[in-house]
């Protein structure tokens, strides 16, 4: 009876995995999935995360603890960083690196400041109890006015304790049914409108807060819940101010600089891509497959056979042989 039962157990939990696989890949026509949010870099969830890399030749599957075998060559073209990397584990970067890469310095630098920005956007006393962490929140006044359809008002009223963690606070007005008074929005937000009036653009902040809220109204519709990683319109928001003060091309480099950016760029939960998804580095050569490669020389005595081939083709057929190839590379006429 107990082997029975282990047995039933066993196609119960095969059958729930192909039920998930399944519903994985289902394109529902009806209601669409929302949008994943991108892997929270504050809660280490990106320990084990292999990036891989692709060039011409050679696939590399880039690991965090490859990088901190990179040794910085010199800066190039004041644009990126020359390094080699180890790919090989087994050796411990005791031999020096046998991959040539590129560093992106802007997307490196980017990578770093969006880390460190998300780090201060929470608030520093770890919550108790294992509950979530904080976003600093900076206060608005006077309130910011922000229309709602009923709905929408409802799940913001049943929720409105949750999402003080992500740094709203609201109050509710008995004169309208679609309407929410935000006094709290998330520091970051007000550090993002004080930029743009610095560079004398025009505010930002009713349309972040707006895009912020049908963001998380949209996750409660769906999910009945809020989201454990970092929002998305925050991420954004964030991923702006490291971009604008991030290094930039054309900004020279001394070699203790470039060797301090890519020792910061190393301790990144995810340090392949820049804030935007951009990759941060690019493989130009393995110079463990240099010396044991042979290059192929062109067969000039064939060529020249096939050149005569060609030739004599084209007088058998009547037609010059340059003429005939253009003609059978242009393209056709439609009816």
């Amino acid at each position: 009876m107990r082997q029975n039962n282990t047995g039933a157990v066993d196609n119960a939990v095969g059958g729930h995995q192909s039920l998930q696989s399944l519903f994985s890949e289902w394109d529902n026509p009806v209601f669409s999935r929302y949008p994943e949010v991108a892997v929270d870099v504050s809660s280490g969830q990106a320990e084990s995360l292999a990036v891989k890399i692709h060039n011409i030749l050679y696939p590399y599957r880039f690991t965090k603890e490859m990088i901190h075998s990179m040794q910085v060559l010199q800066q190039v073209d004041n644009k990126f960083i020359a390094c080699v990397m180890n790919t090989k584990p087994e050796e411990n970067g005791k031999g020096g690196g046998n991959l040539l890469i590129l560093v992106d310095q802007h997307a490196a630098h980017e990578r770093i400041r969006l880390e460190q920005l998300i780090t201060d956007s929470y608030e520093k006393q770890q919550p108790q109890g294992g509950g979530r962490k904080k976003l600093l929140s900076s206060t608005v006044i006077p309130p910011l006015e922000i229309t709602v359809t009923e709905e929408q008002r409802r799940l913001l009223r049943c929720y409105h304790k949750n999402l003080e963690d992500l740094g709203l606070e609201f109050t509710f007005p008995d004169t309208s049914d679609c309407l929410v008074l935000v006094g709290k929005v998330p520091l970051c937000f007000v550090e993002r409108e004080a930029n743009e009036l610095r560079r004398g653009r025009s505010t930002v902040t009713r349309s972040i807060v707006e895009e912020f809220i049908r963001e998380q109204v949209e996750l409660l519709q769906t999910t009945r819940g809020i989201q454990g990683t970092l929002p998305l319109t925050v991420q954004k928001v964030l991923a702006s101010q490291a971009c604008h003060g991030a290094i930039k091309f054309n900004d020279r480099l001394s070699p203790e600089e470039s060797y301090r950016l890519i020792e910061a760029l190393s301790w990144c939960q995810l340090p392949f891509q820049c804030a935007h998804g951009r990759p941060s580095m690019l493989p130009l050569a393995d110079l463990g497959h240099l010396g044991h490669e042979k290059q192929i020389k062109p067969n000039l005595a064939k060529l020249r056979k096939m050149a005569q081939a060609w030739h004599l083709f084209g007088q058998a057929e009547g037609c010059d042989p340059k003429q005939s190839l253009q003609q059978s590379l242009a393209p056709c006429e439609p009816p």
